[in-house]
């Protein structure tokens, strides 16, 4: 159904909190999963040598092992949408919680390389869960008026794992001398390195008791009073409840049930909205933001940088990703989530295609010239810039907001594994593409930045400022 351009009759559209500071504990609580999401995705970049040296395998198999986690991504995506809706929000998140947990101590203590590629399934289960039920929370949770900025919270908190893992690891390297085999508590670097991740992982389930379930949920099985109490929490005491609650209510019922089937429609299989959400989040990774944080010491130890040198610099690319996504998070709300898209876009083609420029030329003494290797560091932060102050954040926000309230967290589900399939065939390819043309994978990537724009353009709409019910 068409939505309605009037102002909800509840006055949910311009709502102020009167304890804002508790709704933004509430969204932070919640992105912790997004935390351990980048976190668990980028500390193996700490331990990839090691897991070739010690299990004694070649390029192929070990990046089967780093991407498989992606598979268990897909996997928890899938099913979180349904998982959300039939035991709630907060219950989702207590499982992934758990899943973590027991993939941060089996990923310390692997037998063989077989249950180490089974740990990182799990913890990947996790991750998947964590990146739909993040966004959906938080956008359900979210006064009108703050949703894009608490939106924003989810990609904060990824990239702020990213960084924190990359200054662990820094930190555990150097207590064993950068060896990543050297031991460190009766285990080896390497194994701390993953281990690491049980702190944020507990205190992840520890949050979830902390937050209210979603009042949208509750509305869903029945708990009206319930969820007024958490909208009188969290959108202030200004607004006309019962007209707030009838207005969800009507936007539940004048939608499908949610479940995988009603995503289905139209001549392609999936609804319009829902291949969008596709598009956008394969075209999130078909950038290759991923090889920055996946492979970026091994890329950086490749063209010539020293090892310790290569370390920093991933670390400096973890600085500039949360720098971007500050500044995506103070304009989300005032510019607008398609013009940052956008602007991302064409930022992201012009540092892809110089460092696809700079990859051309060839090595000289198992390096690259100064020239060509300083374009390459300069223009792989100016795309990492450009990536967190747009796509980064824009995708977990249209994500949370786009769908219609009774798909929303079904479509999310299909949305989100779509980016794990695409982040796992972009992980799992680059080791082969690098070794045939690094310059050539990279003008790959910067044709799927150039083609972003066009989708924008043509199929997304602009979600800013609308109350959720007013989606669809």
């Amino acid at each position: 159904m068409a939505s309605t351009s009037q102002e909800p009759s509840s006055g949910a559209r311009t709502a102020h909190p009167d304890h804002l500071g508790h709704v933004i504990f509430i969204a932070a609580a919640a992105a912790m999963g997004g935390f351990l999401f980048g976190y668990d995705s980028s500390v193996i970049n700490g331990a990839v040598e090691a897991i070739r040296d010690r299990y004694d395998v070649g390029s192929a198999v070990l990046a089967q092992v780093i991407a498989i986690a992606l598979i268990g991504c897909a996997v928890g995506a899938a099913t979180a949408g349904r998982i959300a809706d039939r035991i709630g929000r907060i219950r989702c998140m207590q499982i992934a919680a758990v899943l973590f947990t027991v993939s941060a101590i089996g990923s310390a203590l692997p037998f063989a390389l077989w249950d180490l590629a089974m740990w990182r399934v799990i913890g990947g289960f996790a991750i998947g869960m964590a990146s739909v039920i993040g966004p959906a929370y938080i956008a359900e949770v979210s006064p009108p008026a703050y949703r894009g900025r608490l939106g924003s919270f989810q990609q904060a908190a990824i990239v702020i794992g990213i960084a924190v893992s990359q200054l662990v690891n820094w930190g555990l390297l150097n207590a064993v001398g950068g060896d990543q085999r050297g031991e460190l508590m009766g285990l080896e670097a390497w194994q701390v390195m993953l281990g690491v991740m049980v702190i944020p992982a507990v205190l992840y389930g520890l949050l979830s008791f902390a937050i209210p379930e979603s009042p949208r949920f509750l509305i869903s099985v029945g708990k009206r009073q319930q969820a007024q109490r958490i909208l009188e929490e969290v959108e202030g005491e200004d607004v006309d409840f019962d007209a707030r609650i009838a207005e969800m209510e009507h936007a539940m019922h004048r939608e499908e049930k949610a479940g995988f089937k009603e995503l289905l429609g139209g001549s392609f299989f999936f609804k319009p909205i829902v291949w969008i959400g596709i598009g956008l989040s394969v075209f999130q990774q078909f950038v290759g933001i991923n090889v920055a944080f996946y492979y970026s010491s091994t890329l950086w130890q490749s063209v010539g940088v020293d090892p310790t040198d290569s370390f920093f610099y991933s670390f400096t690319t973890s600085i500039i990703n949360i720098v971007g996504t500050v500044i995506a998070m103070i304009f989300v709300d005032r510019v607008g989530r398609k013009p940052l898209a956008l602007i991302g876009s064409v930022g992201m083609v012009i540092g892809l295609a110089l460092e696809a420029w700079a990859f051309s030329f060839d090595l000289v003494d198992g390096k690259l010239p100064a020239a060509q290797g300083w374009v390459a560091l300069t223009a792989a932060h100016v795309f990492v810039l450009f990536f967190a102050l747009s796509w980064g954040v824009v995708v977990w926000v249209f994500l949370g907001e786009m769908f219609p309230n009774r798909i929303r967290a079904a479509a999310l589900g299909v949305a989100a594994c779509a980016q794990w399939i695409a982040n796992w065939a972009i992980t799992a390819s680059f080791p082969s593409l690098a070794d045939w043309n690094l310059s050539g994978t990279y003008v790959i990537y910067t044709v799927f930045a150039a083609l972003s724009i066009p989708f924008v353009l043509k199929f997304v709409k602009e979600t800013k400022g609308k109350a959720l019910e007013e989606m669809g």
